[in-house]
């Protein structure tokens, strides 16, 4: 149900419940009015309303944004005031509110309604937890320690939203609201004041199906550009924070796999140098050759403990990576070029997405197909365009180009246009690519 942990909407300084009565009435209103577009403009009026008067600076690295939101809105509020096929629109006061509350990351309109309430006490516990994790995301460890001192209960306190996160959480700039997902270059120094003053560094959230504020910030982008994650990592691990655990990283994810899934490579590897146990999958995506040797037998079988599975994600994961050494082991005990593994990648795509330009180069030399397709149906080179303009823009997509190019790859009709026609990229990135495909026959 809308929103996820991530997108839920940020509070006005002084939330007032009258006038959020008042917006749901207008929400019921737009329900009813003849103007199809009624409804889109009600969202888009409140989200960016919203923005303003929080004062939020809407930067490309949140997993959020206004054009996301309104989009969201919109599409959850048509959801919940549709009735059936025979009744049309069913335009409730109490349906209006309810997405308001939803919208917010609050299970119902009266849970929401307590909330504010509380908020309205300066002293309330409420005001302080929203003050103390406003304080840790802008990197105010004065007053966050000030607030602690003040409220000995808030360091085991639990955000009224529905991810149920604790202060620590948000140190992991993860799972938690979008627009609070941000990392401040003293978060390490904060971490360990949440610690001393009592945080319990196993405690789990309510987001990807249960995560601790380890899985959170081992998983996270924002501690890696800030420079600071396996130093963050680290404070957790010093405090006893459990590894071992399928729910510390979310959907069942040991830590070292959730860091894999979420592109977090280097985290990964850190703690696989930190005594986690690892299976065939882990050691191999983290690049740990004699771990993996360590897994078959001396005729090149797998022993027990490993599987086929195992084998065949681990080679994905050593593509994605760029772990050549594995890479070619694997191959040669049975990795399959073609076998996605149920990613919906081949080793190649998967290469690609991670412009391990040396892995690319040994996969096409071992015979990988540069026209398989994925799960959406992209040709190595349709993944190569689909992450130069999605995927980390510090990452030179050029060359990937070119090597694909060079062996073979097709380029389809259109290709330039459509290269034209994306936001993702500034124009001198964009014309750069578009050379490399004129120069082997890409026409406008």
């Amino acid at each position: 149900m809308f929103p996820s942990p991530q997108a839920a909407l940020p509070l006005p300084p002084r939330p007032d419940l009258k006038k959020y009565k008042k917006l749901a009435k207008n929400l019921v209103k737009a329900c009813r009015s003849n103007d199809p577009s009624a409804i889109r403009s009600w969202a888009s009026q409140w989200v960016e309303a919203l923005v303003k008067l929080s004062g939020l600076s809407m930067t490309a690295d949140l997993p959020v944004s206004i054009d996301r939101w309104v989009d969201q809105v919109e599409s959850f509020a048509r959801k919940q005031l549709s009735g059936s096929e025979k009744q049309g629109m069913t335009c409730t006061a109490s349906r209006a509110q309810f997405v308001i509350a939803r919208s917010h990351g609050f299970e119902s309109w009266p849970k929401f309604a307590n909330f504010l309430e509380m908020l309205s006490h300066q002293d309330s516990t409420a005001s302080a937890f929203e003050a103390a994790a406003d304080a840790i995301i802008f990197g105010d460890i004065a007053k966050l320690d000030r607030l602690l001192r003040e409220n000995p209960n808030l360091i085991r306190t639990r955000s009224a939203r529905e991810h149920r996160a604790t202060l620590l959480h948000y140190i992991s700039a993860n799972g938690v609201e979008g627009y609070r997902q941000k990392t401040p270059k003293n978060i390490v120094e904060i971490a360990k004041a949440l610690l001393k003053a009592g945080a319990d560094v196993n405690a789990a959230c309510d987001v990807y199906d249960g995560s601790t504020t380890l899985g959170l910030a081992a998983s996270s982008l924002h501690p890696e550009r800030a420079g600071v994650q396996n130093e963050l990592l680290q404070v957790l691990l010093d405090c006893g924070a459990e590894t071992e655990r399928r729910t510390v990283a979310g959907h069942r994810h040991s830590t070292v796999r959730g860091c894999l899934a979420n592109g977090r490579g280097k985290a990964a590897e850190f703690l696989a140098t930190r005594g986690v146990r690892l299976d065939l999958e882990e050691a191999a995506g983290t690049g740990r050759l004699e771990s993996v040797k360590s897994f078959f037998n001396d005729d090149g079988s797998l022993k027990p403990a490993a599987t086929k599975e195992q084998l065949q994600r681990g080679f994905l994961w050593a593509c994605e990576y760029g772990h050549n050494d594995v890479v070619a082991f694997l191959l040669d005990h049975g990795a399959d070029m073609s076998d996605q593994a149920g990613t919906g990648e081949t080793g190649l795509h998967w290469a690609v997405v991670g412009a391990q330009l040396p892995t690319i180069k040994l996969l096409i030399e071992r015979g990988a197909r540069l026209e398989e397709l994925n799960a959406y149906g992209g040709t190595t080179l349709g993944q190569a365009g689909w992450s130069f303009i999605n995927g980390d823009p510090e990452i030179d997509y050029v060359p990937v180009f070119e090597a694909l190019l060079a062996a073979g790859a097709k380029i389809e009709d259109g290709w330039l246009t459509w290269l034209e026609n994306q936001n993702g990229r500034p124009a001198v990135a964009k014309a750069l690519v578009a050379n490399v495909m004129r120069h082997y026959g890409a026409r406008t």
